[in-house]
């Protein structure tokens, strides 16, 4: 009796220490926390950066040093409490200010190196990485290690999809991939570049991008399959899409957000989706706590019950990591090199003041006339009038190719002060054919007729789709009404009917303030300049609104190649930047011996006009109204006489 009783004694102690032992771990056994960023776009260092000090607290934010501090001081916390933290990016790690440059130099790959050292766990392929095309984006990523890298940092792209011939193809980007936490939970992870996104890929050279959705419901079919305990969709997309994607395929537990740069400080839930986005230019570190509920098969979001803020301000109260700062500064040591050599030595400091402004230059999400835009525009014009040596008629450039404000100094030892990193923060996307930084300028002959069609085209655009295709304009003013670019969308399809008769008037600048109208059927040519990817773009509307056609000319009126209508300046391709940092260094030297941005960049100057009228439909239907009350009339009248 003996011999039975202690066995059974030692199974029944050995039991209640068990689910003891349970009981006090099951709570935290599936808890962990994904840090998300989206958007960085090479933003290397915190930004306004004539405003950073490193031993004094200031305004700026961002900077991959306080990135990486943050994400240190929470990996701590957490790691005494045993709660696995994952890092992921949400795509278009690059573009934008200047050192969005370094990758078109041999080997360097500074962001995703400095994503590995900071641990991020996967990275969502975004539109901007395609900016140089898919040859200078393959050799990034050799530059970062891979394919082997994939075993530190995953690079994914559920529906990217590179030719089987091209170096993108054996580089390691993956369609989905699980990984496993210390406490036993596997997380099953894909990445999307979105519908959107796609359509604002500039040179996907001969990549493909397949069916979001569709990717993503094969995704997680085979990652459930493999075992996955939840899902999570890192995405390029945009919030819109990402609450679409989550009503198909509603087995996603948790979206990471990006492009669409909206800083959500509180997730959005769509069914048991959560759905969270950090902003844009490491202004945020995203923070999202959660613990996976096995019964319910869901994840209930913790930051509440913690107190734990979704976005963390990543400012100058964010202590820095000394490792990653130094290798900042290394890059940035690159950097100031090839500008100097860029700019024939105008340059030698991209943090150092170039000119000063009272006011910031700014533009803005709407489809109206922008100060940031009637500047760039304005230095784009003169600057092709001096490397041509011949007029220009209108300079054109699009919101969506304006990435920032100029933002001049607030602190003590910088205020007023712009710097070139600050300055050419705006304009610096893409390169050319010289695999230099910037687009270049284009100059090319359209009619007049054209140039209404492309304003047509601009309040079209950019009401069917987004800001990103509203265009800013010099030497030309424009009245228009935005409400009048549909004339109606079909019932049931909600296809619109374009009605190109939104622009209510155009008029030329001919010179000293003075204008004269523009005809919508004059052969007329007109010198226009732009940058080479808006160039491009213009052509391909008439494919899709053939009266909205444009074709780029020479000065004699016949066609020409986009490749043939490239400006230079002693023999180099003349680039956006160079215009505009041509410009402001022209401007009139004040008193700290400093170029002084004039003041007519304050406000707008009513160069593009919006004014509301009468619907375009009112007038059909008061025909319709008019011709039923004759008809009524007549019957009424033939009533009486009978």
């Amino acid at each position: 009796m003996k011999q039975i009783y202690v066995p059974f004694l030692l199974f029944i102690t050995s039991l209640i220490l068990h689910k003891a032992a349970l009981g006090q771990d099951q709570p935290d056994s599936f808890r962990f926390t994904i840090l998300h960023t989206n958007d960085e776009h090479s933003h290397l260092i915190a930004h306004p950066a004539i405003d950073d000090h490193p031993e004094m607290r200031n305004s700026t934010t961002g900077g991959f040093a306080r990135l990486a501090g943050a994400i240190r001081q929470i990996r701590e916390e957490k790691e005494e409490i045993s709660e696995p933290v994952m890092i992921f990016s949400g795509g278009d790690i690059l573009g934008g200010p200047a050192f969005g440059w370094l990758p078109l130099k041999e080997g360097m790959a500074p962001e995703l190196k400095l994503f590995h050292e900071i641990g991020y766990d996967a990275i969502t392929i975004g539109n901007h990485e395609f900016d140089y095309g898919p040859d200078v984006f393959a050799n990034y990523l050799k530059a970062a290690g891979y394919p082997d890298a994939s075993s530190q940092t995953v690079i994914l792209g559920t529906n990217t999809r590179p030719p089987a011939e091209h170096p993108l193809s054996n580089l390691g980007i993956k369609t989905h991939y699980i990984k496993e936490l210390p406490n036993g939970l596997k997380v099953g992870i894909f990445g999307l570049l979105g519908d959107d996104a796609i359509n604002k890929t500039a040179n996907p050279g001969p990549v493909n991008f397949e069916d979001p959705i569709r990717s993503a419901r094969n995704a997680a079919d085979q990652l459930l399959a493999d075992g996955a305990n939840i899902l999570i969709s890192v995405n390029h997309s945009g919030v819109y899409e990402d609450r679409k994607l989550a009503q198909e395929v509603p087995e996603i537990d948790v979206i990471v957000g990006g492009h669409s740069h909206t800083p959500l400080y509180e997730p959005i839930i769509e069914g048991k989706t959560v759905i969270v986005q950090a902003g844009s230019y490491l202004n945020y570190l995203g923070v999202l706590e959660l613990e996976w509920l096995e019964d319910e098969q869901r994840v209930e979001v913790l930051n509440l019950s913690n107190e734990t803020p979704f976005l963390r301000a990543l400012d100058s109260a964010t202590q820095p990591d000394e490792e990653i700062a130094e290798r900042v500064a290394g890059y940035k040591s690159i950097l100031n090199d090839w500008v100097a050599e860029l700019t024939d030595g105008q340059v030698t400091n991209v943090t150092e003041p170039v000119a000063e402004s009272s006011f910031a230059i700014r533009g803005g999400r709407q489809r109206v006339e922008t100060v940031i835009g009637n500047y760039i525009t304005d230095a784009m014009k003169i600057a092709a009038e001096q490397a041509t040596g011949k007029r220009v008629d209108l300079a054109v450039q699009a919101n969506g190719a304006i990435r920032a404000n100029i933002t001049p100094g607030t602190e003590e030892w910088s205020e007023g002060l712009i710097s070139f990193y600050d300055l050419i923060m705006a304009t610096g996307l893409g390169s050319g054919d010289d695999g230099k930084p910037g687009y270049p300028l284009v100059s090319f002959y359209v009619t007049e007729a054209e140039v209404r069609r492309a304003m047509e085209v601009s309040v079209l655009l950019s009401d069917l789709m987004d800001n990103t295709y509203f265009l800013q304009f010099s030497g030309v003013r424009m009245a228009y009404d935005p409400n009048r670019a549909v004339f109606i969308r079909v019932p049931f399809t909600g296809t619109p009917i374009p009605s190109s008769r939104a622009v209510l008037s155009a008029e030329l600048e001919i010179d000293n303030g003075e204008y004269r109208s523009l005809s919508r059927n004059s052969e007329e040519l007109l010198h226009i300049v732009t940058d080479r990817y808006i160039a491009g773009f213009l052509p391909l509307v008439g494919d899709v609104v053939p009266h909205l056609s444009i074709e780029l000319k020479d000065e004699n009126g016949d066609p020409v190649e986009l490749d043939d209508t490239v400006v230079y300046k002693n023999g180099n391709e003349l680039k956006v930047w160079q215009a505009v940092l041509d410009y402001t260094l022209s401007h009139e030297i004040g008193p700290n011996d400093m170029p002084v941005i004039p003041s007519r960049y304050q406000d707008t100057e009513e160069r593009l006009k919006i004014v509301h009228t009468l619907p375009l439909l009112v007038w059909p239907v008061a025909l319709l109204l008019f011709i039923a009350a004759l008809i009524v009339l007549f019957i009424k009248k033939r009533r009486v006489k009978k």
